[in-house]
């Protein structure tokens, strides 16, 4: 890609699929058109996102491309480095691994730096499965919080849990979070067991995928429900 003459590049937030589907089955063209002009990335897994800059663009050059890996491993002092290019006039885009930058991800580390070296931010749609999950639940949209992983010790979970029903039932606000896939099947079973009855609670797990399940049920109602969440990526919804 040619660089540019005067200015800096612009960082894109590129989505990508939550799952094994079709790419451009759930992404826009303006995905294609970036990841075309684009050979400098910011990525979690160097081979996953080259896989998917290959199903994107099949005739790209990989031996182009310039990635920089950003995942828990990277130390802090290494994240403004992975914008020199854009300081030199070269446009940067940032891969997940799974739906949208800097939503529950890394990214957003490397977003606040862009911002201090002023280099415009560009944010491209695409599938955010708390988004979507939100979308489909038939909960509060106008006040809700995401709330990542409960606490794995179980008295502290236990303990959260209450805490945000109480929060959901007192002020409205819908309470989102999500769990390791693998024991998805475990925290539903505790949701059933510490939740008021009279509790919403939706699941959504595959979201975008042939195997999509989402559904929103009292807790009464989940107590006679049978469902196998188990290494599905999972979003759980409470409404009190």
């Amino acid at each position: 890609m040619a660089k540019k003459i005067n200015g800096t590049g612009k960082l894109y937030l590129i989505p990508v699929t939550l799952g094994d589907t079709a790419p451009l089955e759930v992404l826009p063209i303006s995905i294609k058109k970036a990841i075309e002009r684009i050979d400098y990335y910011i990525v979690e897994n160097e081979k996953s996102a080259r896989r998917f800059i290959k199903k994107i663009s099949s005739g790209k050059s990989q031996s182009a491309l310039h990635i920089s890996v950003l995942n828990k491993f990277t130390e802090a002092q290494e994240i403004p480095s992975f914008l020199t290019p854009g300081s030199q006039g070269h446009d940067i885009g940032i891969i997940s691994e799974a739906g949208c930058p800097g939503i529950a991800d890394p990214g957003a580390d490397v977003v606040r730096i862009a911002h201090e070296k002023g280099i415009q931010v560009v944010p491209l749609v695409g599938p955010s499965s708390i988004i979507l999950a939100l979308m489909a639940s038939g909960m509060n949209g106008q006040n809700f919080a995401f709330n990542g992983y409960l606490p794995i010790d179980t008295a502290e979970r236990k303990s959260a849990i209450k805490r945000l029903e109480k929060i959901s039932r007192d002020s409205g606000q819908t309470q989102l979070f999500i769990e390791t896939p693998y024991r998805n099947d475990k925290l539903l079973a505790e949701l059933i067991k510490v939740l008021h009855p009279n509790t919403r609670l939706c699941v959504a797990c595959d979201i975008t995928l042939p195997s999509e399940y989402i559904a929103t049920k009292s807790v009464t109602d989940w107590k006679m429900t049978k469902v196998e969440l188990h290494k599905r990526p999972a979003i759980f919804i409470v409404q009190g």
